[in-house]
């Protein structure tokens, strides 16, 4: 891995948490993702299932994690499986994990070759009563692809019918969206990579620039400070391109006069960052840019001050729309009128103002978190207000990371990151 390594006890604190939860005489199975085929003998990079990572640092393909609290027998609490490494493994693919090093990266002292999982698989179950299986539940996934952990769920209830079932994701919601001081110090890493990213580009940028251009100099950045790139896929949107949200292609060149929006965010250790900026092409914004631009800083700004313990996430969302619609009117994109007589279900400011301010950021940049309850310390959420007018060529996002705290405002994992129309423009004509 290009990271540091992580220390073990953050993982041990983490299995307890998930542990202390499991009913009575229970066992849970966690699984690493697959490695996926592109075509020939092509893969993807490998990316490990968050789970597994969160609960056992292992970071690596063909890998099973059991977790038995009430075995009868100490070896059996806590096992890692892993891919028997050899010779022939270490030349062609690299080292991959020994069973000393798995204790090292885990504190797991129960380590296993993957070739005898079902037969222990079979001692476990024959002491256990219910099993805790891991599906995916996050609001947003869109699943088509049969996962190796899909895989194991078909092949446990063929195998062990009798038994009862829980589900470990009620119980991963909720840890793993309240980080540990050590996840806040990594997620802070992928911010101050995101930082340097960013100050780089402010420096390169100047008109006929094409998207990928600026894509490529991001990318150099992360790289060279051990981030695999990218924490998801950028968006690099001059002019108009800015009005489509998940704009991905960044082929097209950036001209005088237009701002670009960059959607961008670092990731390391496989903890994300989450930024998006506002770049004038030429150096320096209009009196229309800067207006749009400081309304949506000022709602950014305002929403911020709500991420606070007890807050729930769709009366936040009714909150942020009242003060769009304020600076809507200041602009004059809606009139009274608007307001008066708009759709409950869909307010005159999601014309221009469609999508939420907040998610929960983490190990997925869309992080695991149960949204029908209160904000806690030490959640991350980003805050991403943003106004898209198609018709004048531009649209603005702002977005930065924040840590919910016991006390007082939360804090800004992004607060280095500039942000304020005087400091970009400095930086760009200096």
């Amino acid at each position: 891995m290009k990271y540091h390594q992580i220390d073990r006890d953050l993982y041990v604190k983490n299995r307890a948490k998930f542990t202390a939860q499991m009913k009575p005489n229970s066992v849970a199975v966690f699984n690493s993702n697959d490695i996926y085929p592109v075509s020939a003998d092509s893969t993807l990079p490998f990316a490990q299932h968050r789970d597994i990572l969160y609960l056992s640092g292992v970071d690596q393909e063909e890998s099973i994690l059991l977790l038995f609290p009430d075995a009868p027998y100490e070896h059996l609490k806590e096992i890692l499986f892993l891919k028997e490494t050899n010779e022939h493994i270490a030349i062609w693919e690299g080292e991959k994990l020994t069973k000393e090093r798995a204790f090292e990266v885990s504190g797991i002292k129960s380590v296993i070759w993957l070739q005898d999982f079902h037969k222990t698989l079979k001692e476990v179950m024959a002491y256990a009563e219910t099993i805790y299986i891991n599906t995916n539940e996050h609001y947003r996934a869109v699943i088509e692809t049969e996962t190796r952990e899909a895989r194991f769920i078909k092949w446990w209830k063929e195998n062990y019918p009798a038994h009862k079932v829980e589900k470990s994701n009620h119980i991963l919601q909720r840890l793993r969206s309240v980080k540990e001081s050590e996840e806040l110090d990594l997620i802070q890493k992928a911010c101050d990579i995101t930082e340097k990213g960013f100050r780089r580009v402010l420096q390169f940028v100047k008109p006929n620039v094409m998207e990928y251009e600026i894509e490529a100099e991001f990318a150099h950045e992360f790289l060279r400070n051990r981030s695999k790139g990218f924490a998801y896929t950028p968006i690099i949107a001059s002019g108009n391109n800015a009005n489509v949200l998940h704009y991905i292609e960044n082929n097209q060149q950036c001209k005088a006069g237009d701002l670009i929006l960059l959607d961008v965010g670092a990731e390391y250790a496989n903890y994300s960052s989450d930024m998006t900026r506002m770049v004038p092409v030429s150096g320096r914004f209009t009196d229309r840019q800067k207006a749009v631009y400081n309304a949506v800083l000022n709602v950014k700004n305002e929403a911020t001050k709500m991420l606070v313990p007890g807050t729930l996430w769709k009366q936040y969302h009714v909150e942020v729309g009242k003060i769009m619609t304020s600076e809507l009117l200041g602009l004059g994109l809606i009139d009274k009128a608007d307001v008066q007589n708009e759709n409950p279900d869909w307010p005159a400011y999601k014309k221009y103002f469609m999508h939420g301010t907040s998610h929960h950021m983490g190990l997925d940049t869309h992080d695991y978190g149960l949204l029908h309850e209160p904000m806690q310390a030490n959640m991350v959420f980003t805050v991403e207000p943003g106004i898209y007018i198609p018709k004048e060529g531009f649209g603005i996002r702002l977005e930065d990371d924040m840590v919910i705290q016991e006390k007082g405002a939360a804090f800004n994992l992004m607060r280095n990151i500039p942000i304020e129309i005087e400091e970009i423009e400095s930086i760009m004509n200096s």
